[in-house]
């Protein structure tokens, strides 16, 4: 644990990481969950710095089912997921909130937004340097580098400030 950074609290099967558990990445995601042979299995969520939460059944390591919820509680539904596209174009709290008066735009889920700091843009969890593409939290830790894709993503379609 300490060349990864990570911490493991629970219980050990012939010196292995074996059933309940609390795992502590060094991005401060937080498993709690079961673990088999080193690895998440069986019922587990990852709870994420953001206040998001993933909750699974996990199978040696990977995801075979759950369910992603936003920290403002929105539940992520794959077959019937109209959040914010052309079906309908409310954020979050607008639907639960109701609309704000004609002329009072709403830009983001947080109203007030977020000030975004100069030549920045937000992405959603984080702020992104364009110039050196890294992405750091809304309390300024390192996230990733974003690649190609995501930096053509966040230039075209993500607040600037």
């Amino acid at each position: 644990m300490e060349y990864t950074g990570s911490k493991y609290i629970g219980e050990y099967v012939d010196g292995r990481m074996e059933g309940k558990a609390k795992y502590i990445l060094p991005t401060e995601t937080i498993y709690v969950g079961e673990m088999k042979d080193g690895m998440f299995h069986g019922e587990g969520t990852l709870y994420f710095p953001s206040g998001s939460q993933y909750d699974a059944i996990w199978e040696n390591g990977l995801a075979i089912k759950g369910t992603y919820t936003f920290a403002d509680g929105l539940h992520y539904d794959e077959k019937n997921w109209h959040y914010c596209d052309g079906y309908d174009r409310r954020f979050h709290t607008e639907i639960l909130n109701g609309l704000k008066p004609a002329g009072m735009a709403q830009l983001t889920n947080m109203d007030p937004p977020r000030k975004i700091p100069r030549g920045y843009y937000d992405c959603g969890d984080g702020f992104c340097n364009p110039v050196t593409r890294v992405v750091k939290d809304y309390r300024n830790r390192f996230l990733r580098n974003a690649d190609d894709d995501e930096h053509e993503w966040i230039t075209r379609t993500c607040r600037k400030g």
